[in-house]
């Protein structure tokens, strides 16, 4: 979604400059939110903040891709419930995702969910308290101070209070 946070596009940035280190001349490609994902199942496209696609037949498209094994959206008061909810199980549909990643703005938070050997979603959370992180689906390890260099932690909306 275009018109992103500081702390939103600081985050995709330091994520995609990560993976784009760690995947040089590895033929894994790293894309950020201008490249589209296409998913078959539900005909539709989802363009996330972050992918990486390792699979070659992703590379006879030019406009969007099929195969990523890594998807990493950052979370947005906007956008938090459709990431969570119906695009992660769209997302699902998709035979070559290994990980699905949510950052958060609001805190030091990082969110995954791993598709185990029997193709069940495993949920690991990562914090300050745990900051070494680790992406098993492109062999990745890093920390959340990387991940959150420059970036001012977004507040929290206050709860809309009820009118008399």
């Amino acid at each position: 979604m275009a018109g992103a946070s500081d702390a939103h596009v600081t985050i995709a940035g330091n994520i995609f400059s990560l993976l784009r280190a760690h995947l040089r001349g590895t033929g894994c490609r790293v894309y950020i939110s201008d490249m589209k994902v296409r998913l078959e199942a539900c005909n539709c496209f989802y363009y996330p903040d972050v992918f990486v696609t390792c699979d070659l037949r992703d590379q006879e498209t030019s406009t969007y891709k099929r195969f990523p094994c890594l998807i990493v959206e950052v979370l947005s008061d906007s956008t938090e419930a459709f990431d969570r909810g119906d695009k992660f199980m769209h997302y699902q549909t998709l035979d070559s995702l290994q990980e699905y990643v949510l950052l958060n703005t609001r805190q030091q938070r990082v969110e995954t969910f791993r598709r185990n050997s029997s193709g069940l979603w495993v949920f690991q959370t990562y914090t300050a308290d745990q900051p070494a992180l680790q992406l098993s689906s492109i062999n990745w390890s890093g920390n959340l101070i990387d991940l959150y260099e420059d970036v001012t932690l977004e507040t929290q909306s206050p709860p809309a209070q009820p009118t008399a």
